[in-house]
């Protein structure tokens, strides 16, 4: 059998089906890495359980109204690693109104001289350590009486705070900004060991850490306790202002946490839910601030020889009125 002969080699590959191979498209470039998408959804994240929880807030105080609260916030002279027999530098009685909405702050000087829960008169400053002294932790509950007993102010509710917790929640909230009315100087500014440092403020608006802000409370030489109680009033209205920014709201989180381990205090949750809206509605520069100071108080020698500040009732009644409704 004759057979027709074979095409040559060449044609027989060119009738092969040929797949055509296309090349890979071209990819978008990648614009950030896993870190970045990351950190974004996380920040994100944040603002968006920040702003959830401020309308929480609102409609709990509007379900659930308050009645008007009265608070003492008391700062201990306690250093790092001293027991809590310490006496109250800072005696602060701040009165939260939802239905006005009014916030008040009247600062009580250290050197007051009323009746303590004993009976015996003294500085109003020694009640928290002589109780603490005689029996521990019930030093904030002798301090509220005090004032209860000589303001007629019901006082239930308390914040105590040493040095160490107040620059730590100072820090928490990223700072705060003051305006410095007057450049001033501490030369005898004490220290944790004992001594003594120079602390100075230059006048102007400046932002500033815990441990500034501490300095800042403290400092006495070269003025008054007068002059100090109203430093501390306005570190705590630049802190409310600091925490109704925007841009704060990030650090509620961590400001929560240094809550929690630096306040000693018997405000419980709802209570600060419930006042929060009022925090927010008054704002920093509706909040009442008084001193007890001027005509309020006189110098006075006790008995011992001790020099004390004796209360004049009749100048003061008129701020227990205005700012905390006494009868």
């Amino acid at each position: 059998m004759n057979l027709p002969p074979a095409p040559p080699l060449q044609a027989q590959f060119e009738r092969l089906p040929v797949e055509k191979i296309q090349p890979n498209p071209p990819q978008p470039p990648v614009r950030g890495g896993g870190c970045g998408v990351f950190l974004r959804w996380y920040l994100f994240s944040l603002l968006l359980w920040s702003v959830l929880g401020i309308v929480g807030l609102a409609l709990v105080a509007i379900i659930f109204p308050t009645s008007p609260t009265n608070i003492l916030i008391i700062g201990i002279d306690r250093r790092p690693g001293e027991s809590n027999i310490a006496r109250s530098d800072t005696l602060i009685l701040a009165h939260i109104d939802p239905s006005a909405p009014a916030i008040a702050m009247l600062s009580m000087p250290r050197d007051l001289w009323v009746t303590l829960p004993d009976g015996g008169k003294n500085r109003i400053n020694t009640a928290h350590s002589f109780a603490e002294l005689a029996v521990e932790g019930s030093g904030p509950a002798a301090a509220m009486q005090t004032v209860t007993t000589n303001f007629g102010i019901p006082v239930d509710l308390y914040a105590r705070i040493d040095f160490e917790g107040f620059v730590e929640i100072i820090d928490a909230i990223g700072g705060i900004t003051l305006e410095v009315k007057n450049t001033f100087v501490d030369y005898q500014y004490p220290t944790d060991d004992g001594g003594t440092m120079v602390v100075s403020f230059d006048a102007g608006t400046q932002h500033i850490n815990g441990e500034r802000a501490l300095q800042y409370a403290r400092i006495r030489h070269g003025s008054s306790d007068f002059v100090r109680a109203a430093r501390q009033q306005q570190i705590i209205t630049a802190f409310v202002e600091r925490l109704l920014q925007p841009a704060a709201w990030t650090r509620i989180p961590a400001l929560l946490t240094a809550l929690g381990t630096a306040v000693d205090t018997n405000v419980d949750l709802i209570t600060m839910v419930r006042s929060a809206p009022t925090v927010a509605r008054v704002g920093s520069d509706g909040i009442m601030r008084t001193v007890i100071e001027g005509s309020m108080a006189e110098p006075f020698t006790s008995a011992g020889g001790a020099a004390v500040q004796l209360p004049v009732w009749e100048h003061i009644n008129p701020i227990l009125i205005t700012h905390f409704g006494k009868n």
